[in-house]
C-alpha cells in the first residue's frame, strides 16, 4: 500500500498545496483521489481530506459535515461497505472510551443532520482501528463520497441515547476488503 503524504499524490507532488487554502471543501479534494492512503490523522488534516485532528466529524451545524472518520471509537457504528450506520459523537469517557452519557444533536451531530436535510455529500475515511473488513490494514484511507440518507436517535448498546446516521456510497467505487495474512 502506498501511503500518500499531505503534499503529494500517488503520481508525485501536487501542483498546489491544499493545506494553505482556508475555505472548507464539500466533496472530493482534487489532489486526493478515492483510495488515497494517509499515515496519520495529521496527514488527513494537512491534506484537508478530514479537517479535524481528533473529532470523527469535521464540519459545523451551520454549514454541514465535510467528512467523517471511522476508526473504532464508537461501539454502535456498523459498516457494510456501501452502507454505513454511523454513530454520532459525544457521551464517551475520554479515559476509557466507554459511552457514559447521552449524545446531543449539536456540533458534528447537527452537521450530519444538516447533510441529510440538504443532500450535501460527506467524505468517508476508514482507519485501521475500525473493526470492519473494509478498514485498511494500516493508517487511513479515503473511501469516497457518501450521502446521509436519514438520521435518528436511539438507545445504544451501553444504554445511553445516541444519534445514528445511515450513509450510502455515492461514487460506486469498489471498497477494498481487508486481507489478513
Amino acid at each position: 500500500m502506498q501511503v500518500i503524504r499531505a503534499n503529494q499524490t500517488r503520481y508525485g507532488l501536487c501542483s498546489h498545496r491544499p493545506e494553505q487554502e482556508s475555505k472548507p471543501v464539500i466533496g472530493h479534494i482534487p489532489a486526493y483521489p478515492v483510495g488515497s492512503c494517509f499515515a496519520s490523522r495529521a496527514d488527513l488534516m494537512r491534506s484537508r481530506v478530514h479537517g479535524a485532528r481528533i473529532a470523527g466529524i469535521a464540519g459545523s451545524g451551520r454549514t454541514g459535515a465535510r467528512s467523517v472518520v471511522l476508526n473504532g471509537a464508537y461501539e454502535n457504528t456498523e459498516d457494510f461497505g456501501e452502507t454505513i450506520l454511523y454513530t454520532g459523537h459525544g457521551g464517551r469517557d475520554p479515559e476509557t472510551g466507554c459511552q457514559v452519557a447521552h449524545q446531543t444533536l449539536t456540533r458534528g451531530n447537527l452537521a450530519l443532520a444538516l447533510n441529510a436535510e440538504t443532500g450535501l455529500p460527506v467524505r468517508v475515511i476508514r482507519g485501521a482501528r475500525h473493526p470492519s473488513p473494509y478498514a485498511p490494514l494500516e493508517g487511513y484511507r479515503y473511501d469516497g463520497l457518501y450521502r446521509v440518507e436519514t438520521y435518528w436517535c436511539e438507545t445504544g448498546k451501553s444504554g445511553f441515547l445516541i444519534w445514528r446516521y445511515r450513509l450510502r456510497q455515492l461514487s460506486g467505487n469498489r471498497i477494498p476488503q481487508r486481507i489478513e495474512v
